[in-house]
């Protein structure tokens, strides 16, 4: 057994574990089967459990949730990652989890989405600017070439980044130029003015993982192909499609499964808007543990 840090974890880069994912759905992994995420409430949080399995191996990430923490100049979502044989169950490796999680999932959204990304320089516009903000710049970075990346946030004096606040005249022109649009953002409303939003763009939610909590409105979803890693976990926990289910916009059957874009058995229409709504599921976790651990044996 051995304990791979941070640096190790990041070392399999965003270009490889995009591939991982890709070739594993395209190999016959499931989404659907996943075991569901097993939220356990805390005094001060929560814990999140993810356990899956593939033939690759098993394995179980554990996530702290601390709203708190920010205050405290600590991260909100801590998590380590523990991945076994796939044979014997013995514990093979443990992962640092955050960075794990840094990884893979922007590294899910560009699976999903990349191909509707133009051959071009790309213009992204981020709102947020934590940790998965950046990361989903530098994976869109592994696999085109980007023009700019402007990031639109509440307050731009508290972020180290280039930044424009949300709402001002530099974001909009942003968001209206933008061929990738990423939503990374702890906000239970919408974030984003819809209507700015060319009909080819590409729209990525990443920022929620509760029913009462969006980042997209309902009127985006509406005029939208909408993907999600698996149906059944979208409608139990992504708000940005349960809502605008509710509120009339949307319908269950809308939904397009990221499966069935990755093996070619949906198509994805390049007039109107692409939005690929994530909540993050285990196997998406197992799948780059597993690149991330056979990079280090390599």
């Amino acid at each position: 057994m051995r304990y791979l840090d941070a640096d190790a974890v990041a070392a399999l880069g965003p270009a490889a574990a995009v591939r991982a994912l890709t070739d594993a759905v395209r190999r016959g992994l499931d989404p659907a089967a996943d075991p569901a995420r097993v939220p356990v409430a805390l005094a001060r949080g929560q814990f999140l459990l993810m356990p899956s399995e593939a033939p690759t191996g098993a394995g179980v990430k554990v996530v702290t949730v601390a709203p708190g923490n920010p205050a405290r100049d600590l991260p909100r979502i801590q998590a380590v990652y523990l991945l076994f044989d796939p044979e014997t169950l013995a514990l093979r490796a443990v992962l640092d989890g955050t960075a794990l999680t840094t990884l893979r999932t922007p590294a899910v959204s560009v699976a999903a989405v990349l191909q509707r990304l133009p051959h071009r320089p790309l213009r992204v516009a981020v709102v947020g600017s934590g940790p998965q903000a950046t990361a989903h710049v530098s994976t869109l970075a592994a696999v085109r070439p980007l023009a700019s990346s402007t990031y639109l946030v509440r307050d731009p004096s508290r972020t180290s980044l280039a930044a424009v606040a949300l709402g001002s005249p530099a974001a909009d022109e942003a968001v209206r130029a933008a061929d990738v649009v990423v939503c990374a953002t702890s906000a239970r409303s919408p974030v984003l003015n819809s209507r700015l939003l060319r009909d080819d763009a590409v729209v990525v939610a990443v920022g929620s993982h509760e029913p009462d909590a969006r980042e997209l409105d309902a009127a985006l979803l509406g005029r939208a192909t909408v993907v999600v890693e698996d149906v059944a976990t979208a409608l139990r926990e992504a708000g940005d499609v349960v809502l605008a289910i509710a509120e009339g916009a949307l319908a269950p059957r809308d939904l397009v499964p990221m499966r069935a874009v990755l093996t070619g058995a949906a198509a994805v229409p390049a007039d109107r808007p692409l939005v690929f709504k994530s909540v993050g599921m285990s196997w998406q976790d197992l799948v780059v543990a597993a690149a991330v651990v056979e990079h280090g044996d390599g």
